[in-house]
């Protein structure tokens, strides 16, 4: 198949295989449940390796050897590596053992579970699984958002069927249809739908108030001046 990198599909060859990755709707449920889904977005971005990965990246513009052989230690598989497993496991309808690797009971008893890797690095499963998650739960389509539809309040479960009723509603499709969207589809799909809403985005609206308060401020400097001349 030929991945749709727009929407958040991945394609990762090794050797003769090629895997298939889609952060659907339905592939998103696989997760856990709707708070498992959160706490492993959480994990995938706030934990100390997700921070490495992405402090190097920004500073680097790539992932150093160094980093690579630092973060794959057993001691440092930490909750990223478990919640990008878990993510790339539930995208793929294959066995991505040989990519990923496979967390194996401890023998010494030293380690509770010890990681046996496969041919991606740490690092490149965390990212991957950070796109996967991000398409898959938040999107990522250059859409307008209107400001009225921005809250600010965090949420602890995100329920995917909430999002597939939605779909079958708005753009009348099967149910296996819908379930293969991604948000990042669904958010485009929504946008070529209604194309034409009205209001601001939370940019808009702030740009508008700091305009409307230089003109208040420059209206009571005038009359200032007025006051003072008479």
């Amino acid at each position: 198949m030929t991945p749709c990198k727009e929407i958040g599909e991945c394609l990762i060859s090794l050797k003769e295989n090629d895997y298939f990755f889609r952060p659907s709707f339905i592939n998103m449920t696989k997760i856990g449940e709707p708070a498992q889904i959160v706490q492993t977005f959480y994990d995938l971005h706030n934990d100390d390796m997700s921070v490495l990965i992405n402090g190097a990246i920004q500073a680097y513009g790539r992932i150093p050897q160094w980093l690579i052989e630092y973060i794959s230690r057993p001691q440092s598989s930490k909750q990223a590596v478990y919640a990008a497993m878990n993510t790339m496991m539930a995208c793929c309808d294959d066995d991505i053992t040989p990519l990923i690797g496979e967390l194996l009971p401890g023998k010494t008893g030293k380690w509770a579970f010890v990681y046996r890797h496969g041919k991606m690095p740490l690092a490149d499963i965390v990212l991957v699984a950070q796109s996967l998650i991000q398409h898959g739960i938040i999107g990522k389509a250059k859409v307008r958002k209107l400001q009225r539809h921005e809250t600010q309040q965090a949420t602890s479960e995100f329920n995917a069927f909430e999002y597939i009723s939605a779909a079958r509603n708005h753009f009348s499709m099967p149910r296996s249809e819908a379930e293969q969207l991604t948000m990042t589809e669904f958010q485009m799909l929504l946008a070529a739908k209604y194309p034409d809403q009205k209001g601001f985005t939370r940019e808009e609206f702030d740009a508008v108030m700091d305009e409307d308060e230089r003109r208040w401020q420059a209206m009571l400097d005038q009359d200032k001046k007025k006051i003072k001349s008479q």
